[in-house]
């Protein structure tokens, strides 16, 4: 009787089967795609398929991680449970022994060592919510001045820079429906064809209606394909290539006066060290022949439309702020922001990399991106939050200085959230012993990453399917994740773990939020009056109009679509120009006798940061299961290096071994190696801690490193 049963059910399974939807958006790059996941049940077992939703920001398009994103938010390892380590094992807990825990040791290590003895260490992948409520959580909770996040690894230089020039940091100045309109684009340090795909029609758009594609890039990549001109110039003489094309463009008169003289200061100042500046001498350091860098310039100033995007390749460097600073000099004397398909866009890596450094993660801001060392500013947060201005801590370090602060002593625990340190940090062994160090560390993810293993208490946190909020996507649109999966075992949102350790802390009257959407309502009155202004935006307004760019000030504004029209946000409301060294003024990596190699590092199409999330995902990590070293074949025979086989690469910081992949799309005096795997294949092991002195980004872009054959 069972057998017939059971093979009647599965004759006839389909007519049991169960769908349901979920709306959502992908959880990976700035994008931001919406998406819906479907759940197929049945009789013996369950599919999922992921279909993308229609949005002004990739217009219904998903690329391969979106489409199985759910394929680790699924997946058998995730931690459904508090986890204590106990004799070196973690052991399952309640919330209520770990919530126990945090009380005895957090309250430990303040009494004996003072308030900052503790730290807070963030990430760009948290809901704008989450990221806001952190930075409360740090301020008010914990009273600890150390506070920052893993998008200062990101976006830090990108975003010094459009400050001090433009008075203001938002990823584009536009939005990306005004790339195919614009008539010359130049694309600097990002292969966004794999980083950022469902970006890349915008570009094949812009070259069908005539524009003009320049890319710099000392490899050649998915993105240099549809250049017009491939600017393969030597890591880290961006800065000075920039000079070149500006000398170009001044001495053969592409410079918009008019723009300059009423809208720019500083101009005089720039002009007279470009004089000084001689293309043999840009042509040496960069690499790139004079005659391209004419062709460069003389097509940017001719065209009446002109934008210009940098990434992770020019922005990664100990000089990162000075190279944009000088990329934003070309647009600034050229008149070619504030009007239609002109303008800058800083290609955002994160999924909240942009939102999450709005609303207090950094260690010098507050919401709203108000300036945590200003007075004013200080005491509209602290009546906000209900607290005494005195008693708001002052300005810390930055994500690195952080670890640089527990090999000191002074930070002697720390409370970290969607990030992964030991992996995406430069200097990574360092970092590792660091992690040792800490009297009590509680980290909170969804699975036991690299940086978990060092935890003393792991806290489980839900996945972008269950974890409602909203996040700002690189073009400064804010959108609204909708997330209705029910959390697996005993996942707690991100937002719900800040506010119950505050509540066992005493500082419960600070939290008591009832919703996501509560602490959006509180977000949109802190931020209210400053630079990111998002009061206007509503949850009902986002799920009626699919996003709002800020500032958006009031319920009835209708976003800002295109910054910079009549004015600059400085006092003035002029935008500021600078001369920039072609040197500088940070010590760089140099290769030598004994390290001949440049290594730069970066992303595949497959993976996505540290890679936690998308090794987790059989269909991505089949694509790429390890890492690899580029080497152009020239190169590989000089040392001895098969394709295909292992080698060991080394800098003065460490040692990696990983596989040898042959290409003659790099420079032969240049080696390119993913950063989405970890230990023995961490390339962030090789990586100096040289630190950029305004922004304190790393230098991930240029080390030098010596290589040799594993038999």
């Amino acid at each position: 009787m069972t057998e017939m049963l059971l093979k009647y059910f599965r004759t006839n399974q389909q007519k049991w089967q169960a769908e349901k939807t979920y709306d959502t958006q992908c959880p990976y790059c700035s994008m931001q795609c919406k998406m819906q996941l479907i759940e197929q049940s049945s009789f013996t077992n369950k599919k999922y398929k992921t279909i993308s939703k229609d949005n002004p920001t990739s217009q219904g398009r998903l690329c391969i991680k979106g489409l199985n994103a759910h394929q680790h938010a699924l997946h058998k390892e995730r931690i459904k449970y508090p986890l204590f380590k106990k004799d070196g094992e973690f052991v399952q807990i309640s919330w209520g022994e770990a919530l126990e825990h945090i009380k005895i040791n957090f309250t430990r290590i303040q009494s004996e060592y003072g308030l900052n003895a503790l730290s807070v260490y963030g990430g760009g992948s948290l809901t704008n919510e989450e990221a806001y409520l952190l930075g409360k959580f740090a301020r008010v909770s914990l009273k600890t001045k150390y506070i920052d996040y893993n998008g200062r690894f990101c976006m830090a230089a990108a975003a010094t820079a459009a400050n001090q020039a433009f008075g203001i940091d938002r990823g584009l100045t536009n939005s990306l429906s005004e790339i195919p309109n614009s008539r010359c684009i130049i694309i600097v340090g990002s292969n966004l064809a794999e980083c950022q795909p469902t970006m890349t029609p915008y570009f094949h758009k812009a070259k069908e209606n005539g524009a003009y594609i320049i890319v710099i890039d000392p490899r050649e990549t998915e993105t240099t394909k549809m250049a017009d001109l491939h600017l393969k110039l030597k890591p880290g003489t961006d800065a000075a290539l920039a000079n070149g094309l500006l000398k170009v463009i001044i001495e053969e008169n592409y410079v918009d006066d008019l723009f300059v003289q009423d809208r720019t200061n500083g101009f005089q100042e720039l002009e007279k060290y470009l004089n000084a500046v001689d293309l043999n001498e840009i042509e040496q350091i960069t690499g790139i022949e004079i005659e391209h860098i004419q062709r460069a310039a003389r097509k940017f100033g001719e065209e009446e439309s002109g934008m210009i995007f940098t990434a992770r390749g020019v922005e990664q460097q100990t000089d990162g702020v000075m190279a944009v600073r000088n990329l934003l000099n070309i647009l600034l004397v050229t008149g070619k922001i504030g009007k239609p398909s002109c303008g800058y866009g800083a290609i955002t890596g994160q999924g909240n990399g942009q939102g999450g450094r709005e609303h207090g993660q950094k260690a010098d801001q507050l919401p709203g991106y108000r300036l945590i060392d200003n007075k004013e500013h200080r005491k509209y947060i602290s009546d906000i939050w209900g607290i005494n201005e005195k008693d708001l801590p002052k300005k810390g370090v930055s994500a690195y200085e952080m670890i640089e602060e527990i090999h000191r002593g002074e930070i002697k625990g720390m409370f970290l959230m969607g990030s992964n340190p030991v992996v995406s940090n430069p200097n990574a062994n360092i970092v590792k012993e660091a992690f040792q160090k800490l009297k009590f560390l509680v980290v909170v993810d969804m699975f036991i990453s690299e940086t978990a293993r060092y935890a003393d208490l792991i806290l489980p946190s839900s996945s972008y399917l269950e974890d409602e909020g909203t996040l700002t996507n690189l073009e400064g649109r804010v959108t609204l994740r909708e997330a209705s999966r029910a959390c697996p075992g005993e996942v707690k949102h991100d937002w719900q773990i800040i506010c119950e350790i505050s509540h066992i802390l005493g500082k419960g009257k600070y939290f008591s939020f009832k919703s996501v959407e509560d602490i959006f309502n509180e977000l949109r009155v802190a931020s209210r009056g400053g630079i990111a202004d998002y009061y206007g935006i509503t949850y009902d307004r986002l799920r009626e109009e699919n996003g709002i760019l800020w500032p958006c000030p009031t319920i009835n504004h209708q976003g800002s679509k295109r910054l910079f029209e009549t004015s600059f946000a400085h006092l003035d409301e002029k935008a500021v120009l600078i001369p920039v060294s072609n040197y500088s003024t940070v010590s760089k990596e140099k290769i030598s006798e004994e390290y001949p190699l440049y290594l730069t590092t970066g992303r595949v199409l497959a993976h996505y940061l540290t890679g936690v999330q998308t090794r987790k995902s059989s269909v991505l990590a089949a694509r790429n299961f390890e890492s690899f070293i580029e080497i152009h074949p020239s190169t590989a025979m000089k040392y001895r290096i098969q394709d295909n086989s292992l080698v060991q690469i080394e800098s003065k910081k460490g040692r990696i071994v990983v596989r040898s992949k042959w290409s003659n799309q790099i420079r032969q005096d240049t080696v390119f190696v993913p950063f989405h795997w970890a230990d023995s294949q961490n390339v962030n092991c090789l990586i100096s801690d040289s630190l950029d002195p305004t922004c304190k980004i790393p230098g991930f872009k240029i080390s030098a490193v010596k290589i040799s054959p594993i038999d």
